[in-house]
């Protein structure tokens, strides 16, 4: 015996389903474009009404694989969309090599003539790219936030799981495309149909544009000592200028030496060593996703000079800076 699920009333009735572009660029992210996807999909199945349509398209038309490697198949090229229709780019790994020269042109001319455009995930530097999201708010997946801030200073890069300013849309990646969704059908057809789709999804806990999308520093390190996140939260937010151990301990009320156990005994590193990690961390995010030298990756890392750094990267990744971004253009090439 099937069971039906009962249908959401709703207060309106389009004339026709609101048609979503769905853009795939290579190596796309699936869980941000398929969890966008059904999200529509099941507002239909919940309302007894098509009041969305989709359409998958790509660069030239042609199928297009995402970062697990499934192949998709797509029914447009990049053409002209309606007005009334929404643009939803989909990013993923090696967004720069995405970004060619051909979607930035299309992304511009869209723009343009008015369209509404979207970045899931990555696909937010596409959008900057274009020049689509100068002197407005956006996101991007947490990963990317030191390198996009590094090249677009003309953006307000915020912290949160999406971003909706005017007709520009931008997401973190992962389950956020679901939030987004969820918004839009909010605005256009109710909370309760919003709801009911959450439920389907076995989505307990709707995000809004003011939840940030990385984990607290407690749940990410696995402790909660509110001194030992407190200096770490110092830490994460002062990578270009360091701050000394000495300072940090006195900021939150300890010594230098009481600072130094803690870190011994919940993180099994040095104060020093913990910090020298993040920067190195986000030295590597910068020399995989930027074209910025390696002097100035050092320097954007608190590093003093290039031997330094070179020294220190080699420490711990078992590999220069130079030979790092040698690697990368090399993938980046195939």
């Amino acid at each position: 015996m099937s069971v039906q699920n009962p249908t959401v009333d709703i207060s309106m009735t389009p004339d026709k389903p609101k048609h979503f572009v769905f853009v795939l660029m290579d190596n796309f992210t699936l869980l941000c474009f398929s969890a966008a996807l059904e999200s529509l999909r099941i507002a239909n199945r919940m309302s007894g009404q098509d009041l969305f349509s989709w359409s998958l398209a790509s660069e030239g038309g042609s199928p297009v694989s995402c970062s697990a490697g499934t192949e998709f198949n797509v029914t447009d090229d990049l053409g002209e969309v309606s007005r009334d229709d929404t643009v939803l780019l989909c990013g993923g790994i090696d967004v720069q090599a995405a970004t060619t020269k051909r979607i930035l042109n299309w992304l511009r001319r869209e723009a343009r003539r008015g369209a509404t455009i979207g970045g899931l995930c990555t696909a937010t530097y596409a959008l900057a790219k274009a020049g689509l999201l100068d002197g407005k708010k956006a996101t991007i997946h947490w990963e990317n936030q030191d390198s996009f801030t590094e090249e677009f200073d003309e953006v307000e890069l915020t912290k949160s799981v999406f971003v909706v300013d005017g007709n520009r849309y931008t997401t973190a990646g992962g389950t956020s495309s679901i939030d987004l969704m969820l918004k839009l059908i909010a605005d256009t057809y109710g909370e309760e149909l919003a709801n009911a789709v959450a439920d389907q999804l076995i989505y307990s806990s709707i995000r809004t544009d003011q939840d940030t999308q990385r984990l607290s520093v407690p749940t990410r390190i696995g402790v909660r000592h509110p001194k030992l996140s407190q200096v770490i939260q110092m830490m994460e937010n002062n990578i270009e200028e360091p701050i000394s151990p000495s300072v940090l301990a006195k900021d939150v009320g300890m010594s230098t030496r009481q600072l130094e156990r803690l870190f011994r005994r919940y993180l099994n590193r040095s104060p020093k060593r913990y910090y020298m990690e993040l920067r190195l961390q986000k030295a590597r995010n910068l020399l995989m996703q930027t074209d910025m030298s390696v002097i100035n990756v050092a320097l954007a890392c608190g590093f003093a000079s290039p031997s330094h750094f070179s020294k220190c990267y080699r420490s711990h990744y078992s590999t220069t800076p130079y030979r790092e971004r040698g690697a990368q253009a090399a993938r980046l090439s195939i």
